[in-house]
């Protein structure tokens, strides 16, 4: 089963320098934190703030070539965790044909942004994430959790470009 989600926001983890983004489900209760690359981080965050740049980024151009061949991006869902690792498929529909394509996540989420699409997370996927954060410390696993689904809105956003 899938969970639809929104991207709360991008912030910076403090212990290891790098971009988190942060996606909550509708109802508010489930949380799911994605660890991504600085530039994958920086295409989302512009389109976040709706920040114009002067020739189209990489996630631009790939919404460029997907309207230019009429196709719709109808969903992109992270449906797998394996080796701490998350995984992403781009459902697009092209004249009625779907089109499965593997992705990366933070590339799924800049373009889900772009092209005004849902974002939805495995149910398997979000159990597993609890599992291994749990394995890993469960004490900070369970503070890690309470602090994410506390998340009010001035405390996202704090990721700088």
């Amino acid at each position: 089963m899938e969970v639809e989600m929104k991207i709360r926001g991008l912030m910076m983890d403090a212990s290891t320098n790098t971009p988190i983004v942060i996606l909550k489900d509708l109802e508010g209760n489930t949380v799911l934190p994605i660890w991504v690359g600085i530039y994958e981080a920086n295409a989302i965050a512009l389109e976040i703030e709706k920040v114009a740049t002067p020739r189209p980024m990489t996630h631009d151009l790939i919404k460029q070539v997907l309207v230019g061949f009429n196709a719709v991006l109808e969903k992109v869902v992270v449906n797998e965790l394996r080796d701490d690792t998350f995984y992403a498929v781009l459902w697009l529909d092209r004249e009625g044909e779907t089109i499965m394509l593997d992705a990366r996540p933070s590339d799924a989420l800049a373009l889900a942004l772009r092209l005004d699409c849902p974002i939805y997370v495995e149910d398997e996927v979000l159990k597993s994430s609890r599992i291994a954060a749990a394995a890993a410390d469960p004490s900070s696993s369970e503070e890690l959790r309470r602090w994410l689904e506390g998340l009010g809105e001035e405390d996202t956003g704090h990721y700088k470009m």
